[in-house]
């Protein structure tokens, strides 16, 4: 086992998450202007954008589920929903385990909308160069994943 396999000591850990989180800002920022960009080639926000891919994912969901999912205010996706519906690419459908809690469900054009732009955002990541692994990728996913569990669990105060 290399130093490069040994689990980081608490400090050195957060001062190389802290360098992971002061590139996802960025990136984040970036990608969501590249996707506000495309709107008028599909029409949708990256609010919108969000909702209809995990709907694409997951299949059918109440909003409450899908604001847990993205870690999101029901009312804000209440209003993504709500722009989505106006444009015809999500629908609400009973819900047999609630009544109060209606399904969403994507359309044939919601369907359409999402796979035309996740198409062309991923024609845009195959451009990314670096040699990438899927070690690599596996890393980066894991590391994500971890320091999103821990904001789901820690209390800041």
């Amino acid at each position: 086992m290399t130093d490069r396999d040994t689990p980081l000591p608490p400090d050195d850990l957060a001062r190389r998450l802290t360098e992971v989180f002061d590139l996802v800002g960025p990136l984040y920022r970036r990608v969501q202007r590249k996707v506000e960009q495309a709107a008028p080639l599909e029409g949708l926000s990256v609010g919108v954008r969000a909702v209809l891919v995990m709907l694409l994912e997951h299949g059918p969901m109440t909003v409450p589920q899908m604001g847990r999912a993205q870690s999101l205010s029901r009312q804000f996706v209440q209003r993504m929903v709500n722009d989505a519906a106006a444009r015809g690419l999500v629908e609400s459908i009973p819900n047999p385990a609630h009544q109060r809690s209606s399904l969403i469900r994507l359309t044939a054009d919601g369907r359409a909308v999402i796979t035309t732009a996740t198409a062309r955002e991923s024609a845009l990541l195959r451009q990314v160069g670096g040699d990438l692994t899927d070690a690599d990728l596996t890393a980066c996913v894991r590391v994500l994943r971890q320091m999103l569990e821990l904001f789901d669990h820690v209390d800041v105060n």
